[in-house]
């Protein structure tokens, strides 16, 4: 049976709010010449939401087809920005995703974004020899928990895992039927008792103890 170990990215593999905050406020006054304070606590508020979730709080102010036109930009400007200059990786993402490999894990990402982003990540830091695909919610217009179930079943994965930090993390690992592991180096909380780790270097051992029963979740 494979096993596999999927990944939330926004707060769990990297942060990237203030290069991201860069990327939409230059976007906004340069090209659009809307004047819009972006901060990196801005995003980091509101990370790990759907993108036009995302649209509709920071663009509440305006018409629905204007927060559409804004946030298509944005996104686009967002993704050219994250491929030449990244995010700050998380303390041991590169090792950890090695050992796992190593241990002969299938690594997904799946995550709320919008289409690019991902590929911008892996480009930008060279970590797209460790994963065998990804999904997000801009290619699939689905939520976590339907884009988790169709990385298993195109990855053919028996038995997996889904790592993030979110509680909107949570409810989609248990509505898509996996174990949830609590990053919480990252941005949320999780009302809720289960395993988690307090830097990456951890998810190995963790990893192994629940595939082999030994951790309740």
């Amino acid at each position: 049976m494979k096993k596999g170990i999927l990944f939330d990215l926004d707060g769990t593999l990297w942060d990237s709010a203030d290069a991201v905050a860069v990327s939409w406020e230059e976007a906004l006054k340069e090209c659009l010449d809307v004047p819009k304070k972006i901060t990196g606590q801005m995003m980091r508020d509101v990370m790990g939401k759907s993108m036009f979730e995302i649209a509709d709080i920071l663009f509440a102010e305006y018409e629905f087809d204007t927060r559409r036109r804004l946030l298509e930009y944005c996104c686009n400007e967002e993704n050219a920005y994250i491929r030449r200059h990244g995010g700050q990786l998380f303390a041991g993402v590169e090792d950890t995703l090695q050992a796992l490999r190593q241990e002969g894990y299938a690594l997904y990402i799946v995550s709320n974004c919008q289409e690019g982003y991902i590929e911008a990540f892996l480009s930008y830091h060279k970590l797209d020899r460790y994963f065998d695909g990804f999904e997000c919610f801009g290619r699939t217009k689905q939520g976590k928990a339907g884009n988790i179930r169709l990385v298993m079943e195109q990855g053919q994965i028996g038995q997996a895992l889904y790592l993030g930090d979110t509680q909107g993390d949570y409810l989609a690992a248990t509505e898509a039927g996996v174990p949830f592991v609590h990053a919480r180096t990252g941005y949320g909380v999780v009302e809720a008792e289960v395993p988690f780790i307090t830097e990456l270097r951890q998810l190995p051992e963790l990893a192994s103890s629940i595939f082999a029963g030994k951790t309740s979740v």
